[in-house]
């Protein structure tokens, strides 16, 4: 056997290796993927021995969740999210529902929260280069206004480790 052959044998077994290395590796990513669309079920129980189980879906920017207590009421949230908007409705265990929808556009959101008993709120949020503004209307009619700058946050945050470290 010449180098040529030796050398096209060798490419050939390493295409081969390649190839099976990513067959293997599209077939693990499909069944985490498969999985991902599967309900989970979680079991908690509190300091009072009472338990409640909670099943969770998620798909592609939805999740329904679902709380069931032992006396077999229970608590369902919806969420759906895209780019352009998201929307959540909580059903409560006593049969009230609460619906949120958000807006996004460039430089801010718009997003509103109505309760089954009518009452509704808003927060209108404008975003810029050196911060954010954000309106909140609540049910009764009163607004605030929070002004956030960019870094704010960040420098309280500093400050705050900054004096931590002093005192030590």
């Amino acid at each position: 056997m010449n180098r040529t052959t030796a050398r096209a044998r060798a490419i050939d077994s390493s295409r081969a290796v390649k190839t099976a290395l990513a067959l293997t590796i599209a077939a693990g990513l499909a069944i985490f993927s498969a999985n991902d669309a599967q309900a989970r079920d979680t079991t908690v129980t509190g300091p009072n021995g009472k338990s409640a189980t909670r099943t969770v879906e998620r798909e592609k920017g939805q999740v329904q969740s679902t709380v069931k207590g032992e006396d077999g009421k229970s608590r369902t949230r919806a969420v759906d999210r895209s780019k352009e908007a998201a929307s959540a409705s909580v059903t409560r265990a006593n049969g009230n529902t609460l619906t949120r929808a958000t807006e996004r556009q460039e430089g801010g959101s718009t997003s509103s929260l109505t309760s089954s008993t009518g009452k509704s709120a808003t927060a209108e949020t404008t975003r810029t280069e050196t911060g954010s503004s954000t309106t909140v209307t609540g049910a009764n009619g009163k607004t605030t206004t929070i002004e956030r700058e960019r870094g704010d946050l960040r420098e309280r945050l500093k400050a705050k480790r900054e004096d931590r470290k002093s005192r030590q």
